[in-house]
């Protein structure tokens, strides 16, 4: 019995763990609602809400924290124009937000996208992404395994994504979580 009880309680202490890691990392409510419901979606199966609420919880950490840097005293609107992009990274790069952690495994190449001058440059794959996905473009999801002629797409397809979505987004809320507690500690 106490080896259930125990079994039990872990699990519930788990689950508690997991459902408010992104709000004790210190982003704020304007952000971390986003990756709290990305979280809720991908354990409800709903791969695509959760890849782009993961997605828009980037962003929206980007947005907010630079415009808090610029603004320290009360951010009442972001600046349209800066959505996530190359730039964007580039520019939070330079104000020491740890963008490198929104590297894709394996793409080692991350700063030098961001840096880059070439016309037109290569996206970070977090901003190609971003930018597919949340203009509706799928295609890339798209299962061909079965030849050419019996393509489908299912929300399923976006699952791999959404998990590696997930691992970034927790290790990114954590990074930007430090920064913005130094950056207060300053304050």
């Amino acid at each position: 019995m106490d080896e259930e009880l125990n079994a039990y309680l872990a699990k519930v202490r788990s689950e508690h763990s997991e459902r408010v890691y992104f709000f004790e990392q210190g982003l704020g409510a304007e952000v971390h609602w986003f990756f709290a419901q990305g979280s809720e979606a991908l354990k409800a199966e709903l791969y695509l809400p959760a890849c782009t609420s993961f997605l828009i919880g980037i962003e929206a950490s980007i947005r907010v924290t630079m415009a808090q840097i610029e603004n320290p005293i009360q951010v009442t609107e972001l600046d349209p124009y800066k959505i996530l992009s190359n730039k964007l990274l580039l520019s939070a790069h330079k104000k020491g937000l740890p963008v490198k952690l929104l590297a894709f495994q394996g793409e080692d190449n991350f700063i030098e996208k961001i840096t880059s001058t070439a016309k037109p440059s290569p996206y970070a794959e977090i901003v190609r992404i971003r930018h597919n996905l949340c203009h509706g473009n799928i295609l890339e999801y798209v299962n061909t395994e079965l030849g050419e002629s019996n393509t489908f797409f299912t929300p399923e397809c976006c699952r791999a994504l959404a998990l590696t979505l997930l691992n970034i987004s927790k290790a990114w809320a954590f990074g930007l979580g430090d920064f913005r507690k130094k950056l207060n500690s300053k304050s």
